[in-house]
């Protein structure tokens, strides 16, 4: 199937998205662990794997179009301290909003509604579940403080995560 070289262009730019996503909480729920802070090592492990399968998504959209894969990745910050890195992270996913946003729009101007239809629901995971979630985790610590909110984070990380 040949698709749209605009929507492939695209789709292209989005990935290097993902992957930074993908890298940059890979990093930082390495960090969590490393920390002990099991709790957020759960979760941004688990966001982890999303961006993965988001990524995946894509490469295997662009191939069925016909395209092929860049695997250039945008730049990635990585925090020093929780509430930065919780920060780092909610910026990256506003930034995949706003991209993700630009790509349905694309996607309809080009008549792709398959390629629009899977950026919906990438784009509904990442306000309804990821943008939402650290929005959440920064709120508590302005609300609780930043000590009361870190003992509530403490987990034991299963042995295979810091060996």
């Amino acid at each position: 199937m040949i698709g749209s070289p605009k929507v492939i262009d695209y789709l292209n730019f989005l990935l290097g998205g993902e992957l930074a996503a993908r890298d940059q909480y890979f990093i930082h729920s390495e960090m969590y662990a490393e920390w002990e802070f099991g709790k957020l090592y759960e979760r941004i492990h688990h966001e982890m794997q999303d961006e993965t399968l988001h990524a995946q998504q894509i490469i295997r959209r662009i191939l069925m179009l016909g395209g092929t894969p860049n695997m250039k990745v945008d730049d990635i910050h990585i925090g020093k301290t929780v509430p930065e890195m919780l920060k780092f992270d909610l910026d990256l996913e506003y930034e995949v909003q706003g991209h993700l946003k630009k790509g349905i729009a694309i996607c309809e101007e080009e008549r792709d509604y398959v390629t629009r239809e899977m950026l919906v629901l990438q784009l509904e995971d990442t306000e309804e579940d990821h943008a939402h979630w650290l929005e959440q985790q920064l709120r508590l610590i302005d609300m609780v403080g930043i000590k009361n909110y870190l003992q509530s984070q403490i987990k034991e990380v299963p042995a295979e995560v810091t060996q």
